[in-house]
């Protein structure tokens, strides 16, 4: 696979597995960067290698997966078939590799402007030298392989310090089976390697003990603002210093040395797919409030004992009316994960009628069905119409996530669709900082919201979060 635009371009990278995924997140096999990654998700897609070439399957994406201009749930894919990662994302190209068999087992000579120490010699290699600069074949290759994704498995296991023990494994193994005229460049790589291991060591030591010390700031000021003070000025402080902590751990992030060494190993699950939500919503992923990791836990408990039925109707009887409702959502292009929303107001029951007079799958109200095109009179109620009050929903959290602006907007929209536009605007209001107005964390930190609305929120998070992984969860 090739990526043909962003700061990767010209990377290539050998479909050598059954399948390869490719996303944002770390523990992707092939992860995107940079601005034009802005709008893949973090486990975007994935590509099958079948008998007769390959097939692309989208991972439920937010911005979706492209072949020419049309989106895909799932397609064959020929050599040079383009394929983009959301609207003006990242572009792919799945290349067969047409070498002859001698020519796949030599390794390419880097052009001129490629060598780091400047210049390389001109002219026509000799049979000798080119000889010599295919050090390394396919064997080595494979070996080499091998040896990066058992490092990967012994990390995913809380095993990182195997790495180095691997490594020597697989250098072991190259010179065993090297010729002796070929030694020298083994034992060198050995010195390289070993030299880039202990750094490494160094490197992933610092980040950790930089990562906790970070952590703990947040922590004392996270305890600080949940403790309730009143006074605005400190409250203003004390989030801007929080600001400054997540912009530094955010920076902490894009190291390479993190995203291998620390971050998978210590991260907790839930926490993890909060953040990773939080992404594909465009909002603050770093610094998540400890109270609505609580708030999303003890959701996630609640549907597997007393709300266990709703979660598993939601999974099988009523999965064709979820699926639907995803489709809608994702045709409209609003994150199809929002169709939780529906397991939350009415778990999938069509008749559902609140004491209010909400009612259907939406639980909307006369006002507010009539107003987004719904017949509600003596004689229909559009509101029992599973498709037809669907469409209406996508309206209106469009219109919500619009009048809230950018950066947490979807959530700010959840809890608007919970207590009503107007009234989450009276709350935000009471907050001075303009900025900080439509900043979601914000307002669930200082409890600018109600009771009511700071669990409706978590409890669609953490609905979301079974639906994307039931086995995790015991929901067959």
């Amino acid at each position: 696979m090739v990526l043909k635009s962003g700061p990767q371009a010209g990377t290539r990278h050998a479909l050598s597995n059954a399948v390869t995924r490719v996303g944002r997140a770390s523990n992707n096999d092939i992860v995107l960067t940079g601005e034009e990654a802005a709008v893949v998700s973090s486990r975007h897609l994935e590509i099958h290698q079948e008998a007769d070439g390959y097939r692309v399957c989208d991972l439920n994406s937010t911005n979706g997966t492209f072949i020419d201009e049309q989106r895909i749930t799932e397609a064959k894919v020929h050599s040079d078939t383009a394929i983009f990662l959301g609207p003006g994302g990242p572009q792919l190209f799945i290349e067969w590799d047409t070498l002859s068999s001698d020519e796949l087992d030599q390794t390419l000579i880097l052009p001129a402007a490629s060598s780091p120490d400047g210049p390389m010699p001109t002219g026509n290699p000799s049979a000798k030298e080119a000889s010599a600069a295919a050090v390394i074949g396919s064997r080595h290759e494979e070996m080499l392989s091998h040896a990066v994704q058992r490092a990967r498995r012994a990390r995913q296991l809380g095993s990182g310090d195997q790495t180095a023990i691997i490594m020597r494994e697989m250098l072991g193994s190259v010179l065993r089976s090297s010729k002796r005229k070929f030694r020298w460049t083994t034992g060198f790589l050995i010195l390289a390697l070993a030299s880039l291991g202990a750094y490494s060591a160094w490197k992933i030591v610092y980040l950790k003990k930089e990562k906790r010390d970070i952590d703990e700031e947040i922590r004392a000021i996270e305890a600080r603002l949940s403790a309730g003070t009143e006074d605005a000025k400190e409250i203003g402080q004390l989030v801007e210093n929080l600001s400054e902590y997540e912009q530094r751990a955010r920076a902490l992030q894009t190291n390479l040395f993190y995203r291998l060494g620390v971050r998978d190993s210590q991260q907790d699950f839930v926490e993890s797919e909060i953040q990773q939500l939080m992404a594909e919503f465009g909002a603050e992923e770093y610094s998540i409030p400890p109270e609505f990791v609580t708030q999303v836990n003890r959701f996630i408990r609640q549907y597997q004992e007393r709300d266990r039925p709703h979660m598993e109707r939601a999974l099988g009887r009523a999965r064709q009316d979820l699926d639907a409702v995803r489709a809608a959502f994702r045709n409209d292009n609003l994150p199809p994960d929002l169709a939780y929303m529906v397991l939350v107001e009415s778990a999938f029951i069509k008749g559902t009628e609140s004491a209010a007079g909400a009612v259907g799958l939406w639980q909307f109200t006369d006002a507010t069905a009539r107003a987004y095109g719904l017949r509600v009179d003596e004689t229909v109620d559009e509101r029992l119409n599973s498709a037809k009050s669907t469409r209406a929903a996508c309206r209106y959290i469009r219109e919500l996530i619009l009048d809230f602006g950018s950066g947490s907007s979807v959530m700010l929209a959840l809890a608007a669709y919970n207590l009503g536009p107007g009234k989450v605007k009276q709350a935000v209001r009471r907050v001075d900082n303009p900025i900080q107005q439509r900043n979601f964390w914000y307002l669930y930190r200082v409890r600018a919201l109600p009771q009511e609305t700071r669990e409706y929120v978590p409890k669609i998070i953490a609905a979301i979060i079974i639906g994307r992984n039931p086995e995790s969860f015991k929901f067959s």
